[in-house]
């Protein structure tokens, strides 16, 4: 099967935030409502032209910095089976905060092709406590799980700072080369926060060859600029109604963004 980057020279992937799942503190919403948002995303996505989906469970906030209740990958599952249903695109689980074998697990049952890791490699301080990557647990775990998923790996991730004094361009190249990800993403500071133009190029720099997305705050006015240095884009929240991010997924922004992709 061909990766999301054979089939697309510049790829968009939009996220699609889960309401607060079953057991999470803010959980208002019937897990029947929760999959039904998350599919009426999904398909605006596709409508839009989107290149590719991400299912995360944004709204299950605080997060763990460890495995998560397995009432949430319960839930996970049941919304990633009915988006898989539902679209035809590429699906890949980004599991909160850094559950990359409940994400692997999740694309061997819904069908998924890709996950995304906050923390795979090094350590970084967040508003969980230390996090610490598993690259060694996590290529295992592919192996038998789901080989056919590729691993997207933040470098410095947003709501974090890295324990020590470890360089951006360090932290890429150990995330490709002793972590063997298959793509890197680089944010800003936290959601929605752009992520700062020097960093895209430092990453590049330093990895010439690998694949980079951009993970956080791409909208329609900085898309061409990122897009220069980078393979990709993840874009959840300036695709929302209106750009707000607790709205729906609105098609015409989707549109609007992926023909600016493909200008580039």
């Amino acid at each position: 099967m061909k990766s999301l980057f054979q089939l697309h020279r510049k790829a968009l992937i939009g996220v699609v935030h889960l309401k607060p799942l079953p057991g999470a503190p803010l959980c208002r919403t019937s897990i029947t409502e929760t999959i039904k948002l998350a599919v009426a995303d999904a398909l605006a996505y596709e409508r839009g032209g989107a290149h590719a989906i991400f299912i995360e469970n944004f709204g299950d906030v605080p997060f763990t910095k460890n495995a998560v209740a397995p009432e949430t990958i319960a839930a996970m599952t049941a919304a990633g089976c009915a988006v898989r249903a539902a679209v035809k695109l590429p699906l890949g689980f980004n599991v909160l905060r850094n559950d990359a074998r409940a994400a692997l697990a999740l694309c061997a049952a819904c069908g998924g092709d890709f996950i995304r890791v906050n923390v795979h490699t090094g350590a970084m301080l967040t508003d969980q406590g230390l996090i610490e990557g598993d690259a060694y647990g996590t290529l295992r775990t592919r192996a038998h799980v789901a080989p056919h998923a590729q691993i997207f790996a933040d470098v410095h991730v947003k709501h974090a700072v890295p324990l020590g004094d470890w360089s951006l361009e360090n932290a890429a190249a150990d995330t490709v080369e002793r972590g063997l990800a298959d793509a890197l993403i680089v944010s800003g500071t936290g959601t929605g926060k752009a992520a700062d133009l020097a960093d895209v190029e430092r990453v590049r720099n330093a990895c010439p060859e690998s694949k980079i997305l951009l993970g956080s705050g791409v909208t329609l006015a900085n898309v061409k600029d990122y897009l220069r240095r980078a393979d990709g884009v993840i874009v959840g929240s300036s695709l929302k109604r209106n750009g707000v991010l607790a709205n729906p997924v609105d098609p015409k922004r989707v549109a609007e963004l992926v023909k600016a992709v493909q200008a580039c």
